[in-house]
């Protein structure tokens, strides 16, 4: 069935529509840049839920934090070690000498000498394999005399056998543990113990949510060094400059706060960090960089958002935003 020219181009317009709308739609969306920055230690795991912001908040898409994932040191130790191949009967000189024997008795059987030739082979084999047996066991048996030379080896790891006297302060043969220190033992993660705050943060928090929306739209990149993190400048940085090449500028004008509360707050490796959900609402658009128009968003519509944002502060200086995740 052939389509008329009218349906053909209805079907193309509402094709070409459909596709603008979802360009339209993604370019909305990515504008917030997802969920990125660090939270020290606690990068990767999910911030405990509160009234403002009651479901798990997204998981840290881009941060400069290595993720430490699951141990694989434990893990490798717990796995067997796959030691060398011992060659087995068939391989190397005994195997040679095996197949050798074989092709000695097909080349007998083809020259005509018969069964008996093939018997002949067949006790060739049965002496090799007589004394192949006794070479394995003679083996076997110097090995067991040279187990008693690596009695010290059945140490547990990470201790060593002390033979001096106990009278010279030794442990008489026991084991001796090692200082605390000492090998090439791994340093130890950053420790993490909660901390409280008072209500000078928490208003200081509400400051910087208004803050960092305004020098982000005004694209004060000064503002921004002196109010995130090093990490946050450079993902908010290239945030801009994707704008900037698109020919767009994002505005967040009119943020209001609804709701805030903490979730958490720790220190770790001499810095503080608190994480606070927020919920506000604000007028954001995206403009034309030229002409000023509206590219998307509505600047009579008011849009509620709900994140976690959380501060870091290095030895009791000013706090600064280090991470963004949308709840």
């Amino acid at each position: 069935m052939k389509l008329s020219r009218w349906p053909r181009l209805a079907v193309l317009f509402a094709g070409l529509s459909l596709a603008l709308s979802v360009v339209a739609v993604d370019y909305a969306e990515a504008r917030r840049g997802g969920s990125f920055g660090s939270r020290g230690t606690r990068t990767f795991q999910s911030a405990p839920p509160t009234r403002t912001a009651p479901q798990p908040a997204a998981p840290v898409e881009r941060t400069m934090t290595p993720n430490p994932g699951p141990s694989t040191t434990n893990s490798a130790a717990r796995q067997p070690q796959a030691g060398p191949l011992r060659p087995g009967f068939m391989n190397g000189f005994g195997g040679t000498m095996m197949r050798g024997l074989l092709i000695g008795g097909l080349i007998g059987l083809l020259l005509g000498q018969g069964f008996g030739g093939l018997a002949g082979m067949l006790g060739l084999i049965l002496q090799v394999l007589l004394i192949g047996g006794l070479v394995m066991l003679a083996l076997r048996f110097f090995r067991s005399r040279q187990q008693p030379a690596l009695a010290g080896a059945g140490a547990p790891m990470g201790y060593a056998r002390d033979e001096t006297p106990r009278e010279a302060g030794g442990t008489g043969g026991g084991f001796r543990i090692p200082s605390i220190g000492s090998g090439s033992a791994a340093p130890a993660a950053p420790v993490s113990e909660d901390i409280s705050l008072d209500q000078r943060d928490l208003d200081t928090f509400q400051h910087l949510l208004a803050e960092v929306q305004g020098a982000f739209a005004a694209e004060d990149h000064a503002a921004l060094r002196r109010l995130v993190t090093p990490e946050m400048v450079s993902f908010l940085s290239e945030e801009l400059a994707d704008n900037a090449q698109n020919g767009v500028r994002n505005e967040v004008t009119d943020v209001h706060l609804l709701q805030a509360d903490v979730a958490e707050s720790w220190r770790e490796d001499g810095r503080d960090y608190a994480t606070a959900a927020f919920r506000y609402e604000s007028r954001d658009v995206m403009r034309d960089r030229a002409s000023g128009e509206i590219v998307s968003g509505d600047p009579d519509e008011i849009t509620e958002t709900t994140e976690l944002w959380t501060f870091v502060r290095q030895s009791g200086g000013d706090w600064k935003l280090s991470a963004i995740q949308e709840a």
